[in-house]
């Protein structure tokens, strides 16, 4: 497939990581189509953090590639300004949320991925800025970490770039180019694109586009905000720490800040209005900066000498049953799809891009991933949940 032309709709980590993938493999010509510039939907606003300690095997298994390739990168991309944070993950559990998770641990132990289960004092011992509850359980990650996106973004388009991929910003992609059912191009505000495959990585406008061919998806979106803090008077040395209990997450942050994020439960789902909505509409609701600062400040009390210095507000979006849509598009040869990939876009980008790199240049994927099939859900199932109206908390739970 050398002579191929290959079209990726979206200029997220997903896209992204794709055009990576397969110019590496030197898969033919690569054009990377972003409505805006690249990283301006949810990934500039994601919290960045990684555990390889998910709910499904596929997942699991899909994560390990995600973190060795994270290692890779931050070799690869070192002259780009970009370092993995090797700092580790955990995961806090309080007494009756643990039993759901200690379930998956004879997982764990097939797909051979390290972890730790430590108490609140091991966990205070570790990392005395944290100030876990007495009941608290942590799920500790070795392999874990962080990426900032401030830094990875514009280093993973530049690697891109400099591999020869076609990027190009402000092109709307509003329509497919069809010959007998086989997408053939895509139709832009400036014209025509002719491709022998394409990819939609369009995250939260993945149901805007598919419509236009009638095709839907079990998807559903909900708002997600996270904030930065002012700058430490003392270095801070903490995991990326996902706080279940507390209903949201923090990690370290550049310059000695600390970046913490979380959900609105009681929020319903966000149904993107249009192709050219942009995240930068999204507000979190009045009074929120307080109750998560508050809700966080018992565990992590240096927060009480900082003050909020930035907010981020965007999308997570979330499939039926809470596992990511990566494959072909049923009736549509010649079209694929990344999508829904709850709360880790960011977490599973490294991985994903290599997944759906591989189905356009190999039809298969090193990885069975068959529970990420777009075939797997029932058309009237899908029906159903999409004419219902869900708040967050009633979705499917998955953090990072």
């Amino acid at each position: 497939m050398t002579q191929a032309t290959i079209i990726i709709i979206g200029g997220g980590v997903i896209g992204l990581s794709t055009a990576y993938h397969l110019a590496k493999q030197d898969a033919g010509k690569i054009i990377l189509l972003e409505k805006n510039i690249v990283g301006d939907g949810s990934s500039i606003r994601a919290g960045g953090i990684i555990t390889g300690l998910l709910w499904s095997k596929t997942g699991v298994e899909a994560r390990k590639i995600s973190l060795k390739l994270y290692r890779e990168l931050s070799t690869e991309l070192a002259s780009y300004g970009y370092q993995y944070q090797d700092v580790g993950c955990l995961n806090l559990f309080d007494r009756s949320s643990w039993s759901d998770r200690e379930k998956l641990l004879p997982l764990y132990d097939e797909c051979n991925v390290p972890y730790e289960i430590i108490d609140a004092l091991e966990i205070h011992h570790r990392w005395p800025d944290l100030a876990p509850t007495e009941d608290t359980i942590g799920l500790y990650d070795p392999l874990g970490g962080y990426s900032e996106p401030d830094q990875y973004v514009p280093a993973l388009a530049q690697r891109c770039r400099d591999l020869g991929v076609d990027i190009r910003e402000f092109q709307t992609v509003t329509d497919f180019v069809l010959n007998n059912n086989k997408v053939c191009g895509v139709v832009t505000q400036k014209g025509q694109i002719d491709a022998d495959i394409v990819i939609c990585t369009t995250h939260t406008w993945t149901s805007n586009l598919l419509i236009t061919q009638n095709q839907q998806f079990p998807i559903k979106s909900f708002v997600h905000q996270r904030f930065l803090t002012t700058p430490l008077a003392q270095p801070i040395r903490i995991p990326a720490v996902n706080a279940n209990p507390q209903g949201g997450y923090m990690r370290p942050a550049t310059g000695n800040r600390i970046l913490v994020g979380g959900e609105t439960e009681e929020r319903e789902e966000f149904i993107t209005p249009s192709l050219d909505f942009r995240m930068t509409k999204l507000r979190p609701p009045d009074g929120y900066k307080d109750q998560l600062r508050n809700n966080i400040m018992p565990l992590l009390p240096c927060l009480r000498d900082t003050h909020w210095e930035s907010e981020k507000v965007g999308l997570l979006s979330f499939s039926m049953d809470g596992e990511p849509i990566v494959g072909g598009v049923p009736q549509l040869e010649g079209l694929l799809i990344g999508a829904s990939f709850h709360s880790g876009g960011f977490a599973y980008n490294p991985v994903a891009g290599l997944l759906l790199a591989e189905l356009a240049m190999h039809g298969q994927t090193q990885l069975d991933i068959g529970e990420f099939s777009p075939t797997r859900f029932e058309p009237g199932a899908t029906q159903d949940y999409l004419s219902s109206r869900v708040a967050q908390k009633d979705a499917v739970s998955r953090r990072h």
